[in-house]
């Protein structure tokens, strides 16, 4: 097997498992959001929406990137294989994850009034507020946990917590919503966040580390890397928060909160469905990514394997949304929020320019950049805004769509061209011609749907589907040997 072969390889290795947990985590998904659907409505939604994304911007004010930067850190220790370093790390880490929780909960409570007051246009949602600050502890301290399961490449673990995690939720969630409604949110939310912090606990504390103890002069100096890139992550992920904070506050004032529920919908087909592929890839795509950051010429081509991969996964995937999207929504969750399927059409699109973005813009964390990393996002998220507002507000929630769309053909060009100056970076003709070719039969689809009268959209877009599967395949046994395994997998077997 070639070098280049195992390499692909691994990276199958690493989104299958991923993939598939993702896969059950979106059966779980599906089956909680046509139940938060059907009891809360698109008004519940929204509040949920609201509650979160405001939690979320706190979060992204105080927990200083650790979810990240702690990731690099927790696996150059690794590569020491030196016990008593990790240990010293991941003592750190933790009392940094503490530290930041805690801060978060506090800053929460103080301004309660006042987020309910920006969120809601009233002090109704305060005590709310309160209650859930306590989230944001038990997230960070989860965050903190999952940090060193990622970092020493426990995978099996990670798999396992993320999994366990959805399942417990869902037995959470259903019964709360139907005996409570509305306000069972609250519960939920915090139910949510326990059961997360209890299970990345107990797979943590599987890993064998040495009972230390670390003096404050050591933390400092320990958490200087981890802060500073932290802190550019941190900023970037606010600004993200509060783009997103914003136009979910314009939808609110200008639609209404039932139209909020509606864009969150929206959002979560095509971030959580369609996203499975970048969720499952970047648990190891980072680390493998940060190990030869010291090399360009490295970087390259493990950028352009997992940019390869991730086209000719998310491909076929993409045009299963765009043909059968009126089918899915009403699966998903009901008719009331067929109004989304504009928004989602745009937007499949643009998943296409959100995939080749996304494999280059790890290069900036990988080699540490974090001033080009933080400058890269800012000027991201200030076009993004932009385009969100102008899009809701000229063309409802297709304009989101439209967006989205891009939004992410910018940013796809953006990081590209960052990336040449600074690292010579270039994208291969093979996945020019990959994605070039995928993309066509993606418009092709779009086109068909949008202009051609029933049934004729099914009957064309499946032909297509058809299509986009039998390519990807041909493309993935060139550089997996997809035809080997099967057949060494057969000979075993007999």
């Amino acid at each position: 097997m070639s070098e280049q072969q195992s390499s692909y390889r691994q990276i199958m290795k690493a989104t299958s498992l991923f993939g598939g947990v993702q896969v059950f985590q979106i059966i779980i998904q599906v089956i909680r959001s046509k139940f938060v659907a059907v009891l809360l409505g698109p008004t519940g939604m929204g509040i949920v929406g609201l509650l979160m994304s405001t939690l979320g911007l706190i979060s992204g004010l105080t927990n200083f990137g650790l979810g990240t930067s702690a990731v690099k850190s927790i696996a150059e220790a690794n590569g020491t294989e030196n016990l008593y370093r990790i240990s010293v790390v991941n003592k750190v880490v933790m009392r940094l994850v503490w530290i930041t929780g805690i801060l978060g909960a506090i800053i929460t409570i103080i301004l309660s009034p006042w987020l309910s007051e920006l969120t809601f246009g009233n002090k109704d949602y305060t005590v709310a507020f309160i209650w859930i600050s306590i989230t944001l502890l038990f997230n960070q301290l989860t965050s903190g946990q999952m940090v060193l399961l990622q970092g020493l490449r426990k995978l099996q673990y990670l798999a396992k917590a993320n999994l366990f995690g959805s399942l417990l939720g869902l037995f959470f969630t259903v019964p709360f919503y139907y005996f409570f409604g509305i306000s069972g949110i609250i519960p939920v939310i915090i139910s949510t966040a326990v059961i997360s912090f209890g299970l990345s606990t107990y797979f943590a504390h599987k890993i064998k580390l040495e009972v230390l103890k670390v003096t404050k002069v050591r933390t400092i100096a320990e958490s200087k890397t981890m802060l500073s890139l932290g802190f550019m992550i941190s900023m970037s992920g606010l600004f993200s928060l509060g783009a997103s904070y914003i136009i979910r506050i314009f939808i609110n004032r200008q639609g209404g909160v039932a139209e909020v529920g509606l864009y969150n919908a929206g959002f979560t087909i095509i971030a959580t469905y369609v996203g499975l592929i970048f969720t499952a890839m970047s648990t190891d795509y980072y680390p493998r990514l940060s190990a030869v950051a010291h090399s360009n010429f490295l970087s390259k081509e493990t950028i352009n394997q997992q940019a390869d991969i991730a086209i000719l996964i998310l491909a076929p995937i993409i045009m299963i949304f765009l043909v059968f999207i009126k089918w899915m929504v009403i699966l998903l969750y009901s008719n009331e929020f067929s109004a989304i399927d504009g928004m989602i059409y745009w937007a499949a699109l643009g998943v296409f320019f959100k995939a080749a973005s996304w494999v280059v813009a790890f290069v900036f964390l990988a080699k540490g950049s974090s001033k080009l990393f933080f400058s890269n996002e800012l000027l991201a998220n200030i076009y993004v805004l932009g385009f969100n507002l102008l899009g809701y507000y000229y063309w409802g929630l297709t304009g989101l769509g439209i967006s989205f769309f891009a939004a992410y053909l910018v940013y796809a060009i953006q990081v590209y061209v960052i990336a040449h100056r600074q690292y010579e970076f270039n994208f291969s003709v093979e996945f020019i011609k990959i994605l070039a070719m995928q993309l066509l039969l993606a418009i092709l689809c779009f086109l068909s749907v949008q202009y051609l009268p029933q049934p004729w959209p099914y009957i064309v877009g499946s032909v297509i589907i058809c299509i986009s599967v039998w390519y990807s395949y041909k493309e993935l046994d060139k550089r997996l040997g997809i035809k080997s395994i099967i057949s060494n997998f057969t000979k075993n077997k007999h």
